[in-house]
């Protein structure tokens, strides 16, 4: 059965419209969306959270939370980080709108494909981006060497990796990172966009955060949101030199953190187990999620270290009509990257889900390509009579 979804909300943003936009359009049929679009935890929080939640629920919305002093020093100790090295804001974009303002004055390196705000925030205030075109044929994968020269060449001030990268998922072995700050340490401001990195398994410890605290010119940028599978909360943090987190403490609003945020971060101390078992029951799903996409013959799927896959189709699929598609017969909401600079129509950005939802995505897939295979193969046989 199809249900009609307004195209224009795909159109006029260079980010996929919201949950809620899109089940308010489907009405009833709204609440069987399942969403393949917004990275986020599936396992995190737990159900038992959740009721916890639900039963402050009536505190948290009548009462003002507490400072965001007293909510990122609450963070810090879970974390087993200095206070002085963090500032906790409203998600990590408004970070890296207040990063622009404060830090970026000419120009701003940033490998592309990645995400959008990363170019769309310093173009907005008239900064110059310089952007290192990530290549398919290298499977999206950064070469150090490569960055460091391109930057030298355009005399960028500013230069960001988003590591793991969105929305390839792909994931830069933490020495080479610490390689890159080694060679950058005379710019302006090194960004290093640590979003996704809770996600990883190929290494342990991967983040970089504990050496950003000691540099003077780097910046970790981490959001709680995407671990977590809380986006509706708004919760980001940085991770700097006290001198720098202190810049960006004091420029933020000293209630820019909600109610909702600051239960989250106290309840974090005591579902250490249970968030970790999230992240390994991500990375098996990422893995079988994966396997099963590969074996559609019309797919290629990229290696990921992130909660999402990279997809690409086929020659002559279109991205944007499997989209419609999925949306409208199968209540599936997925990314299509078409708007994405570096990307086309044809790559798609699938977050990892649960076996059931997955079964329900597969189901789609087939039977949006099916008719063309079958087509296909029709054409072939009519070719061989001939």
């Amino acid at each position: 059965m199809r249900h009609s979804v307004d195209a224009g909300l795909f159109q006029h943003t260079a980010h996929s419209p919201s949950f809620f936009e899109l089940s308010r359009q489907m009405g009833e049929n709204g609440r069987q969306l399942v969403d393949f679009c917004i990275p986020c935890n599936p396992y995190f929080p737990t159900p038992e959270m959740f009721d916890e939640l639900a039963r402050n629920l009536t505190m948290m919305l009548k009462f003002y939370p507490s400072s965001a002093e007293t909510i990122t020093g609450q963070l810090a100790r879970v974390l087993g980080l200095n206070p002085a090295t963090l500032a906790m804001a409203n998600g990590s974009t408004e970070l890296i709108t207040w990063m622009d303002h404060m830090w970026v004055h000419e120009s701003l390196a940033i490998p592309i494909p990645t995400f959008g705000r990363w170019t769309d925030q310093p173009m907005e205030t008239g900064k110059r981006v310089d952007m290192f075109p990530l290549r398919e044929i290298d499977y999206f994968q950064l070469n150090v060497d490569e960055y460091v020269r391109f930057i030298r060449q355009r005399r960028s001030r500013v230069a960001v990796l988003c590591n793991p990268n969105n929305p390839d998922g792909g994931y830069l072995p933490r020495r080479e990172v610490i390689r890159l700050m080694d060679e950058l340490s005379d710019l302006d401001l090194v960004v290093i966009d640590e979003s996704f990195i809770d996600f990883v398994e190929a290494e342990p410890a991967p983040s970089v955060a504990m050496e950003a605290a000691i540099r003077p010119n780097v910046v970790v940028l981490k959001s709680l949101g995407k671990n977590f599978g809380l986006h509706g909360i708004r919760f980001g943090y940085l991770v700097a030199n006290p001198g720098l987190a202190g810049k960006m403490r004091k420029i933020l609003p000293k209630w820019n953190l909600n109610s909702l945020a600051e239960m989250v971060v106290f309840m974090l101390g005591a579902h250490g187990a249970e968030y970790r078992e999230s992240l390994r029951l991500l990375a098996r799903d990422r893995y079988g999620m994966g396997m099963q996409l590969a074996r559609v013959p019309e797919l290629s799927v990229y290696s990921s270290q992130a909660n999402f896959l990279l997809v690409k189709l086929g020659q002559g699929i279109d991205g944007t009509q499997l989209r419609d598609h999925l949306i409208g017969r199968h209540q599936v909401f997925i990314r299509e990257c078409g708007n994405k600079l570096g990307m086309s129509n044809q790559f798609l950005r699938l977050v990892v889900r649960p076996q059931q939802d997955v079964a329900r995505l597969m189901e789609g897939l087939d039977d949006y390509l099916q008719p063309r295979f079958d087509d296909e193969l029709a054409e072939r046989r009519g070719a061989r009579t001939a």
